[in-house]
């Protein structure tokens, strides 16, 4: 019979409680090369070269070369100076802790999800800047951070260990290739809340199935974001259908980037692939785990008592099934500083693929398609960007309106409407494997997932072949 004095020695053994020599430890590359972490300047001492070149990148920028937008007319486009239905613009909402009246922080500015230590990004390169960079943020598994006012009273990020050298150091060494769940953080997190913005890009996919996505499945493909996106010197590689720049416009990322254009091995599916991108058929739906965002008022304010905060009023959808639209790799954006452009029925759409039918670059794609509802200046019908951040403490649209504005414009007291807007949003994630893709009757039959004249055709196109 085991001893009470055995059993204690083995669970000591067990948890590591007679140090290293008894326990495996996990090595990073970087535990040998400093001793103390001092900041993006410890990064520096051997990485200046890779600083300099995420710098000029889409992640610490927010903006850049824009080919792929029809109207850019060469001007650099990104957050920084574009307009989205979600929240806005970060310039009037860039950082700072917004604090409702029971002391609960409800927001903290657009700059929790930049790869920066809390300085606006600028096009001119600098020590200062450099030192800006949050390598961390990306590289560092289990690091965290939150905002602190420095002495003179400006709000900075930094490492929740600032306080705590040893703990700071041990995290610090951890450096790693961008892993899923550093990337899920920002970009699961975008817009509000989980899967709000994207509807896409779950936190759920750091760890699925393969049904919830047959690339990403841990247990299956295990394929990580880098895996897709990652290009040469930080830039990143894909562009969708509603971003404004793009870090890689001489090396698109596509589906044949990693598979055959005719890959089914069946004529008739593959002969589909001459006008059908894969996300078609291979997306279901989105929004399966966490219900996304589809429609954002920001006209009407809402109150929510539990959590004594303030939004627009936003309609959820879960298990959403996308809508269908011609693209040929373009976009028309509606720019800030220009006169909006309104469709037949008054809706502004922000961003608009571009692409018919006939026209031999264009696909089919799947989208998701957001409405919203937002200012526009009543003379110089330009969009309006919102000062989000102390909109949720107090629900005074009029004075979020004004103070973004005041940003975007110069003009304090603006003479406003409100209009309705549409943005189509690529979907790329989430795809489900070939057993589990669309078939045939889901979208020729009556009352299936296309609207054939809507897109272009007299009627269902089998019909048509079979008349």
């Amino acid at each position: 019979m085991r001893t009470a004095t055995s059993t204690l020695l083995v669970l000591l053994i067990a948890f590591g409680a007679f140090g290293d020599s008894q326990a495996a430890k996990k090595t990073y590359s970087h535990q040998e090369y400093f001793e103390h972490y001092e900041g993006t300047a410890t990064c520096l001492e051997c990485h200046e070269d890779e600083a300099t070149a995420f710098f000029h990148s889409q992640h610490y920028q927010w903006q850049g070369d824009a080919p792929a937008i029809v109207n850019a007319d060469g001007q650099k486009l990104g957050k920084l100076n574009t307009m989205n239905d979600f929240c806005t613009n970060p310039v009037p909402s860039w950082i700072g802790n917004a604090v409702n009246s029971d002391g609960k922080v409800l927001a903290q500015g657009c700059s929790k999800c930049h790869a920066g230590l809390g300085k606006m990004p600028s096009p001119e390169l600098s020590r200062e800047q450099l030192e800006n960079i949050d390598c961390l943020i990306c590289h560092a598994s289990g690091y965290r951070r939150d905002l602190y006012q420095s002495d003179a009273g400006e709000w900075e990020w930094r490492p929740i260990l600032w306080k705590n050298q040893r703990g700071l150091d041990s995290v610090s060494k951890r450096i790693t290739a961008p892993e899923r769940k550093m990337c899920l953080r920002c970009h699961s997190g975008a817009g509000g809340g989980p899967n709000f913005k994207r509807g896409d890009l779950e936190y759920a996919l750091a760890d699925c199935d393969a049904d919830f996505d047959v690339h990403m499945a841990s247990a299956g493909n295990n394929m990580t974001c880098a895996e897709c996106h990652a290009g040469e010197d930080h830039r990143v590689r894909g562009r969708g259908a509603d971003l404004s720049a793009t870090d890689s416009p001489d090396d698109p990322l596509s589906c044949t980037t990693c598979h055959d254009a005719q890959p089914h091995q069946v004529a008739a599916l593959d002969h589909h692939t001459r006008k059908l991108d894969c996300t078609v058929c291979h997306i279901t739906e989105f929004a399966k785990s966490d219900p996304t965002d589809m429609r954002r008022d920001w006209s009407t304010p809402k109150y929510h008592e539990e959590a004594n905060k303030y939004s627009a009023t936003i309609t959820m959808g879960q298990n959403v099934t996308p809508v269908y639209a011609w693209f040929n790799g373009e976009t028309r954006l509606n720019k800030l500083h220009e006169k909006v452009e309104r469709r037949d029925d008054g809706v502004v759409v922000i961003m608009q693929p571009q692409g018919k039918r006939k026209d031999k670059k264009s696909k089919l794609h799947a989208f998701k398609l957001h409405q919203g509802v937002l200012p526009v200046l009543k003379d110089e019908q330009y969009l309006i960007p919102i000062a989000v951040d102390e909109f949720f403490v107090d629900g005074d649209i009029e004075k979020a309106v004004a103070e973004g504005a005041a940003a975007a414009y110069g003009i304090h007291h603006p003479d406003y409407e409100w209009v309705e807007t549409e943005r189509y949003m690529g979907i790329y994630h989430e795809v489900r494997p070939a057993s589990e893709a669309l078939q045939c009757l889901d979208c020729h039959r009556v009352d299936g997932r296309l609207d054939w004249q809507a897109l272009g055709y007299k009627q269902d196109p089998l019909l048509e072949a079979m008349d």
